[in-house]
């Protein structure tokens, strides 16, 4: 007698089917396999956390717990199998393809979650290092990632059903026809979003504004659909990107210098000393340490103004920063006060003189400057 007669003689003796011991095997071994295998992710993961790349350490994180489902399905179809043995029963010869679809589903889920997890780490590690890295282009690359995957899990599944492939993608390009007009903005919008990733004229994070439409802040998110701009009063604006091919964009985030361009006027009186206020204007701005004094830089006396005699500042800060280049600009201006005062100079401002053609009360004809 051998040993599987044996543990059927005794099985038969306490009155337990052998395919219901063979089904509790079955789900027990998975048990344990699955749990063997959460324990083995988490101590390799923990592993690779100490290790300097994050590929590596993405890939485990995202095996964990699609592996434990894909040995649950495996698992729980086996021992389906063992009760449709024992059954008959037609139902179950739906257990093959489902565990398939199941088993597809799975790797999907798992290329999904790597993907994700790895943009995640790929950033965190790019920001610790203190690297500049392309937003707007690596969440174009994650997004056609996941719908690649999508799209393929989608296909296999099918085939896996015993659906054709060229069938199905014969009907979706008659059906594309037809949704391509019913929703012709929608595609619009995406084509946009793919010629903002490809052209690429702002980042997430930048300062954007658009002279032709009421648009001004800072570029929070770039979608398929559309782009989300947190104007400066936090007040966000959702704008289709079908819109950015038909509107001029400025991207203030990308310029090398701010401008400083100012008119400042001094009284008639001191005319005298206006060569030397605008001389050393142009010495200060020269070696001021917040303007670039290697780009385009130049004080000239330009206009004899009604009220005034006129020479303007043209230069440019070395910082793009709003706040730090206003803060540059006011310690500029208020330099040259200090320049005017020290020639005895005054600012002027507007004034206008009346001429009293009968003269004062004593016979006197007189002018009498009026200022306002």
């Amino acid at each position: 007698m051998n040993g599987t007669e044996t543990v059927n003689r005794v099985l038969d003796t306490i009155g337990v089917e052998s395919w219901v011991v063979q089904v509790f095997v079955a789900v027990l071994a998975t048990a344990v396999l699955a749990f063997t295998a959460r324990r083995f992710v988490a101590r390799l993961h923990a592993a690779l956390a100490r290790t300097p790349g994050v590929w590596d350490e993405s890939f485990v994180e995202a095996l964990g717990p699609p592996l434990r489902a894909f040995i649950w399905i495996a698992g729980i179809a086996f021992a389906v199998e063992i009760i449709q043995e024992e059954a008959g029963a037609a139902i179950f010869e739906a257990v093959d393809p489902i565990r398939d679809v199941g088993l597809i589903a799975t790797l999907a889920w798992f290329a999904a979650r790597f993907i994700r997890i790895a943009e995640t780490n790929f950033i965190a590690d790019r920001q610790a290092k203190g690297e500049a890295f392309d937003r707007a282009t690596l969440d174009a690359i994650v997004k056609l990632l996941r719908l690649s995957v999508m799209i393929t899990a989608f296909l296999v599944a099918l085939q896996t059903l015993g659906f054709s492939i060229s069938g199905v993608l014969a009907f979706g390009g008659i059906g594309g026809i037809a949704v391509g007009f019913a929703a012709k903005d929608l595609l619009a919008n995406f084509f946009g979003g793919l010629m903002l990733y490809l052209d690429r004229p702002f980042a997430v994070g930048d300062w954007i504004r658009s002279p032709d439409r009421s648009i001004e802040g800072t570029v929070e998110r770039i979608g398929w659909r559309q782009t989300i701009i947190r104007g400066f009063d936090t007040r966000p604006l959702y704008i289709p990107n079908s819109a950015f091919a038909s509107i001029a964009v400025e991207n203030p985030s990308r310029m090398h210098n701010r401008q400083i361009y100012e008119t400042i006027g001094i009284r008639y009186d001191d005319a005298a000393v206006m060569g030397a206020i605008v001389a050393e204007v142009e010495t200060m701005l020269r070696a001021h340490e917040g303007v670039d004094a290697d780009n385009f830089l130049m004080v000239n006396f330009n206009a004899f103004a009604p009220s005034s005699l006129d020479f303007f500042i043209y230069c440019y800060t070395r910082t793009r920063a709003w706040a730090e280049y206003h803060q540059v600009k006011q310690d500029v201006l208020l330099r040259i006060i200090g320049i005017i005062d020290r020639h005895g100079a005054e600012i002027a401002f507007p004034t206008s003189t009346l001429h009293i053609a009968g003269g004062l009360p004593g016979g006197e004809e007189s002018t009498i400057p009026n200022s306002r």
